[in-house]
């Protein structure tokens, strides 16, 4: 008598020649320790993804922030050199050697 088809056999075959894991299907366990022991595996290797996620969410809340700071900087100096030039009837180009990005 034959045995029964695995049922998983197509996705593993399909996903075997790239050379991806299929994750869950290496075979069911009937020992309950072990499963347990998975289980406890994943759950560390998920805080451990939570955790990096906040810290790359903070790393781009910082980022954007120092962007706007230096745009404000840039437009305060730009707004500043155009101030000069134009109350002492230089151009911004003659005064600051560069005129402000336009908007």
């Amino acid at each position: 008598m034959n045995p029964p088809p695995d049922p998983f056999e197509f996705l593993k075959n399909l996903w075997g020649p790239m050379g991806l894991p299929m994750a869950g299907l290496a075979g069911p366990t009937t020992a309950m320790g072990e499963v347990e022991r998975r289980i406890a595996e994943l759950k560390s290797v998920e805080s451990w993804l939570n955790m990096n996620l906040g810290v790359l969410r903070m790393t781009i809340q910082g980022l954007e922030m120092q962007k706007a700071g230096l745009a404000a900087m840039q437009n305060a100096a730009g707004a500043g050199t155009a101030g000069a030039a134009t109350s002492t009837g230089a151009s911004p180009q003659q005064a600051g050697g560069e005129a402000p990005p336009e908007k």
